[in-house]
């Protein structure tokens, strides 16, 4: 009888095993990732099976939001710009290709005539977002990946209660996995309740079988202050910021937008908050008619794995290919796709001045080594690379022929491509893109400049562990 059960059990796993390879190659998804999860599957069947089902299967297809609610949104008074109308006299072809193609495969209206600050520092960025949220008057929708339950983060928690005691209206979206210390701490959360702040995690834990998407996180970073001024960025309320951790002080990126691409910021927000509270909110309050400022054009662009398209992903891609001059590029983490490494290296094969800056050392040693990786195929296409060492180099920002500026969550990796809800603003005009080209000149002064020679004659164990990496890179 026990071989019986035997030959049962046996039986019936070969055919969970194979049942599950069958779905990945029905999915039609990139090839590396169905063969690694495939690899995965056959030589550590139990835990691949485990780790498949937690984290493997794709929603892509599945909509976290129809098509019906985002059609009330855009039927407020949004004060999205025409784009059959915008004067074209001073963009080139490839620009505005870029711009419609935002338009197309993302729905990423343009809003004109704004004002644009670049924060760099982190206690200037707190100290700006403070600011903002002091001033409220109405209404205050934050929205961030992480919420540390540290200093800063206790800091923000006491004015937001202060602020909702006061009669604001504040709405405070967290994502569970990455903000966990906050969502196991009931201490934080009750006290921001109790005070009428509206709280939700994104996507929290549910022990249903089959239907784990703990693969799929919200990595956006949006706070929206009275329908008015907007931030949106890298950075995560946490200390490491202006206080530093193993690492050093983390350096990243935020913009402060004032004028109608606010809106942008608050659509995307209401949709997020549909989704974790299943009520839509379109009031017109939150949608004010907005101050013009300097002319220029930005697109809120979002994606995620319920898109149609790796719209951001796309934008990253056709915005280095449009490049004449230079692409200087800041990302914690480089593990491009096919699409985006061919368009890094015909960049700079073509002659454009192509220039790589991540971390010496980021917070992962696995995304270290998946990055390494790739370094030979961008320095034999004459890409530099600089290895940033002042810290720990967060920032997810690129500038363009001083005129094309891109600035938000989504890092230069599969997961912010295709799994991570995420979300950038492209940005056109000359005054943003001087102020990112000077800072990433800044930067440059703390960091080391990787050659080709020096990447080659690496221990042979560190290329082993690179390749490894490189191959269950995908499964991230």
């Amino acid at each position: 009888m026990p071989k019986v059960l035997t030959i049962v059990f046996l039986a019936f796993y070969v055919y969970v095993i194979l049942s599950s390879i069958a779905v990945i190659l029905l999915e039609n998804r990139n090839p590396a990732k169905s063969l690694s999860w495939i690899l995965v599957l056959i030589f550590l069947p139990g835990v691949g099976l485990v780790l498949y089902i937690a984290i493997g299967q794709d929603y892509r297809k599945q909509k976290f939001v129809d098509k019906n609610t985002i059609q009330h949104l855009i039927d407020r008074p949004v004060a999205s710009f025409d784009l059959s109308r915008l004067d074209t006299s001073y963009m080139d072809n490839n620009q505005l290709n870029l711009i419609n193609l935002l338009y197309r495969n993302s729905g990423a209206a343009g809003y004109a005539f704004n004002k644009i600050d670049i924060l760099s520092d982190g206690a200037a960025t707190f100290d700006s977002l403070f600011d903002a949220i002091e001033g409220a008057r109405d209404h205050i929708h934050i929205e961030f990946f992480i919420f540390a339950d540290d200093e800063i983060s206790n800091r923000l928690r006491e004015l937001l209660i202060r602020k909702a005691r006061a009669g604001v209206r504040v709405r405070m979206i967290y994502d569970y996995w990455g903000s966990f210390r906050l969502s196991m701490s009931a201490r934080y959360i009750r006290s921001l309740k109790e005070a009428g702040v509206y709280v939700h995690p994104f996507l929290p834990l549910r022990l249903r079988v089959g239907r784990s998407k703990i693969n799929y996180r919200n990595h956006r970073k949006i706070v929206v202050v009275d329908g008015r001024v907007g931030f949106t960025g890298g950075v995560n309320v946490a200390d490491r910021y202006f206080k530093g951790n193993y690492l050093g002080k983390w350096r990243d990126t935020v913009v402060r937008i004032e004028g109608a691409a606010v809106h942008g910021l608050q659509m995307q927000f209401l949709l997020d908050w549909h989704f974790v509270e299943r009520k839509l909110i379109t009031a017109e309050k939150y949608f004010p008619a907005p101050r013009q400022f300097t002319p220029n054009l930005i697109q809120i662009v979002s994606s995620g794995p319920d898109t149609d398209w790796e719209a951001i992903m796309q934008g990253i891609t056709a915005a280095i290919m449009s490049a004449t001059k230079y692409v200087y590029i800041h990302t914690p983490y480089f593990i491009p796709n096919d699409l985006v490494l061919g368009a890094v290296q015909m960049a700079a094969l073509s002659g454009v001045d192509v220039q790589l800056m991540i971390p010496v050392r980021s917070d992962s040693r696995f995304t270290d080594a998946s990055t390494s990786s790739y370094m030979g195929q961008v320095l034999e296409a004459g890409v530099r690379v600089l290895r940033y060492g002042g810290g720990f180099l967060h920032s997810k920002a690129i500038v363009i022929d001083d005129f094309i500026s891109i600035v938000g969550s989504c890092n230069m990796d599969e997961r912010s491509f295709n799994q991570n809800f995420e979300l950038n603003a492209f940005i056109y005009e000359e005054a943003t893109a001087y102020r990112l080209r000077d800072l990433f000149v800044r930067d440059k002064e703390k960091c080391e400049e990787l050659t080709l020679e020096a990447w080659s004659n690496r221990r042979r164990w560190d290329k082993l562990k690179e390749s490894v990496a490189r191959l269950f890179s995908p499964l991230q």
